[in-house]
């Protein structure tokens, strides 16, 4: 008996012993699978971006200048976070840009801001940062409760500035700038107003890991030419709203890239489509689509038909090589047709029959992951050469407000889905 009760003891301590092992096995197997999922379940997205560029003379900031004065900013990014970080540029320039001091705010009417919302931006855990010129710097990631779609205000109180500006004239958005550091004003009405933006860049959002960024290259098309000047109602603007609006596809930030004025190969504004491709696009964070609408600016430079057929061949061999670097990153690119030009001052034969070339090749060639067709869209059915006669600004080039509606539209959402 006694021999008994000491075996059926002894069964029972090493079923314990083995019970509490296995408890303590589970535990640790589920802490790393905990700690596991915390590490890879974010990622920085792109939600907000703008092509930076020289400024021009004539959009250089108005008195009383940068230089030691305070600027504030509005831009409406696309999808929301509760971390964000900021990217300054001062590529362009050709002196030292200094800011003494960065904030954000949640902008509520126009230049007035939440004052309850005020976060100071830092860089390396300093509150002043200066960029070197040809050079551009992110701020250090901050807590932020960002909403898809909030405008936000970015105010930056300047030391010395660069006689030559990094910018982007195209906002169809005001600016305002105060004499002085008035960095922390809840209300910048009185101040001086700008349709321009200067050195801001880019905001980043710590987003989920299935959370990704479309970019847009472009013109001014892209840019927003003829949309309405604070309404936030470019193209890619409408596609933004229409994505967020759609839950399969509520997580993608759209990055505008449009630069008015730009071309693809040589001249026009800004850097060429084919050089600035590198920053605006493959250097974007969590980019997993690229739309090309870009190339009716070379189009237009042409001065004979020999000229048009010759930039139409670099054309197509320029979107064939941004399609290859996208695709070597993982980054599907779709192609978006050229815009009717026919009654533009834009229109020539030999240019129209470039432009048809063109976009042939953009629908069959097969190049493109798929297309977007933005010919069809804006296109009169009366007269398939003219855009539409009320969806143009009067020039029959650029579209008007109800002209980037139908194209924001036009975009088939199963494309990101």
């Amino acid at each position: 008996m006694h021999f008994k009760q000491n075996y059926f003891l002894k069964i029972f301590k090493k079923g314990v012993t083995l019970l509490l092992i296995g408890l303590i096995i589970l535990n640790c197997s589920s802490t790393k699978s905990t700690k596991a999922v915390n590490q890879v379940q974010t990622k920085w997205v792109g939600t907000w971006a703008t092509a930076p560029q020289l400024v021009e003379p004539h959009n250089m900031p108005p008195e009383p200048g940068l230089t030691n004065n305070t600027i504030r900013q509005i831009v409406r990014v696309s999808i929301g976070g509760d971390s964000i970080r900021l990217r300054f540029n001062n590529e362009f320039s050709k002196s030292p840009v200094t800011m003494k001091a960065v904030q954000i705010a949640v902008s509520v009417d126009s230049s007035v801001i939440n004052t309850g919302t005020i976060k100071e931006l830092k860089f390396n855990g300093s509150t002043e940062v200066t960029m070197q010129p040809g050079t551009a710097i992110t701020s250090d990631a901050l807590a932020f409760p960002l909403k898809p779609r909030m405008d936000l205000a970015i105010t930056i109180y300047f030391g010395e500035t660069s006689p030559t500006a990094t910018g982007h004239p195209g906002s169809r958005t005001t600016s305002y700038i105060y004499e002085g550091n008035k960095i922390s004003e809840e209300n910048f009405n009185q101040a001086v107003k700008t349709d321009h933006w200067y050195v801001i860049n880019g905001i980043d959002v710590k987003a989920p890991e299935t959370a990704n960024a479309v970019v847009v290259l472009g013109n001014s098309i892209t840019d927003g030419r003829g949309s309405g000047t604070n309404k936030q109602n470019r193209w890619p603007d409408i596609l933004s709203q229409r994505l967020l609006n759609n839950p399969a596809t509520s997580n993608i930030g759209v990055l505008n890239m449009g630069i008015g004025g730009n071309a693809v190969l040589r001249g026009g504004l800004g850097p060429t489509a084919l050089n600035r491709f590198g920053r605006d696009v493959l250097s974007q964070h969590g980019v997993k689509w690229l739309i090309i609408l870009e190339g009716v600016n070379d189009l237009g430079g042409t001065r004979n038909a020999e000229a048009a057929e010759n930039v139409a061949d670099g054309l197509i061999e320029a979107y064939a090589k941004m399609i290859e670097d996208a695709h070597a990153q993982n980054i599907k690119v779709y192609g978006a047709t050229i815009l009717p030009i026919d009654k533009s001052f834009y229109y020539k034969d030999y240019r129209e029959t470039a432009r048809q070339r063109i976009n042939k090749w953009i629908r069959t060639s097969g190049k493109f992951d798929a297309v977007i067709d933005f010919d069809k869209a804006m296109s009169d059915p009366e007269n398939p050469t003219v855009i539409l006669p009320n969806a143009h600004d009067g020039d029959f080039l650029h579209p008007n407000e109800l002209g980037y509606e139908i194209m924001g539209g036009a975009v088939d959402l199963k494309l990101f889905e």
